[in-house]
């Protein structure tokens, strides 16, 4: 496998972010490495610096599944960012999936490019269930990461490289990421600060197999506007806020671009029963008042009925509509 340029990383590095909902961009630096992101998450700013490199065959017959980054470029002791997480990853542009290692175990190293391991077999199960898990002999843990968990390791990288200390801890948290079930006896045997990375972990992955989910079924195109553009969010149709009646599930999901997501999740648009996306009235009223209503005529001309899946068992289910425009005191059609 040939190094991926640069430039292809960088894009990777910046869709990956997008997939998980978020925005972020590339803080101009003359320096190869690190590269330095800032990123908006729900309204929380991210400073993140991230060495990266192309993930090749690691060349030994004896582990013919062996991939390997070589930290070309670089001194030692690696600069650290003391506004965020520092993170050290390889990228492999076949399967689009990211490497994390243990920044900690590497920052410091001998003159030449060192090189760290990862297995295919951990990279194939990321690209399958989000993120996996490979423990090296010296109880290293390498993470495999696909792009829409990109954000998730960053905020957790240090907890996951720690995961090899206890296997009754690491096998949870696997069985987290793959959305298995965890009972309330498992969870209460870890201590507080695991159990937030168990809970971290099963939102995450839920989140991003919802999101695929929806995304799929509409085709990556926005139910209002119709239109791709690489800018389609997965909205709740009944809102998580609404408590254990919102389900990550495709049939509470639509796909809409981040205006119209943003306008649904606050009341000033609405989905009917009739598959149709309304103008909420009263909350175009509340904007007149406060002057703050132009352009409201070309935000509504795209409002009424809504592109649809294809197949009827992924379009929205009419229990949900009418769940979510309760929650949300609206009277719908």
């Amino acid at each position: 496998m040939t190094p991926t340029s640069r430039e292809v990383i960088d894009r990777s590095i910046i869709g990956a972010i997008q997939e998980s909902g978020s925005v972020g961009v590339r803080v101009p630096d003359p320096a190869p490495h690190p590269r330095k992101y800032l990123i908006v998450h729900h309204e929380r700013q991210i400073s993140v610096w991230v060495y990266c490199w192309t993930l090749t065959h690691g060349g030994r017959p004896s582990l013919p599944n062996e991939f390997r980054i070589q930290m070309t470029s670089v001194q030692s002791p690696l600069q650290m960012n003391s506004d965020g997480p520092t993170v050290l990853l390889g990228y492999d542009p076949n399967r689009e999936v990211f490497a994390g290692y243990d920044i900690s175990r590497h920052s410091t190293f001998t003159t030449g490019s060192p090189s760290v391991q990862i297995n295919g077999p951990t990279l194939n199960r990321a690209l399958q269930n989000g993120i996996a898990f490979q423990v090296k002999s010296n109880n290293e843990v390498a993470v495999g990461v696909r792009s829409d968990l990109l954000l998730y390791y960053f905020e957790n990288a240090v907890e996951l490289h720690h995961l090899g200390n206890d296997p009754t801890y690491l096998e949870t948290v696997t069985r987290a990421a793959s959305s298995d079930e965890i009972t309330e006896t498992e969870i209460q045997s870890l201590t507080p600060e695991r159990q937030l990375i168990v809970g971290e972990t099963t939102r995450w992955s839920r989140s991003s197999t919802f999101r695929k989910q929806v995304l799929n079924a509409y085709e990556n195109r926005c139910a209002v506007t119709r239109r791709k553009l690489n800018l389609v969010d997965a909205a709740h149709i009944l809102p998580v806020s609404a408590g254990s009646q919102s389900i990550d599930h495709v049939n509470n999901g639509i796909a809409l671009s981040p205006t119209y997501h943003r306008a649904f999740d606050h009341g000033l648009i609405f989905l009917g029963e009739d598959m149709a996306m309304h103008l909420n009235t009263s909350a175009v009223d509340e904007l007149s008042t406060l002057g703050l209503d132009s352009g409201i005529d070309g935000f509504a001309a795209h409002l009424g009925e809504i592109h649809l899946p294809y197949h009827p068992d992924l379009r929205p289910d009419p229990s949900f509509i009418q769940l979510a425009n309760e929650y949300r005191g609206l009277s719908t059609p």
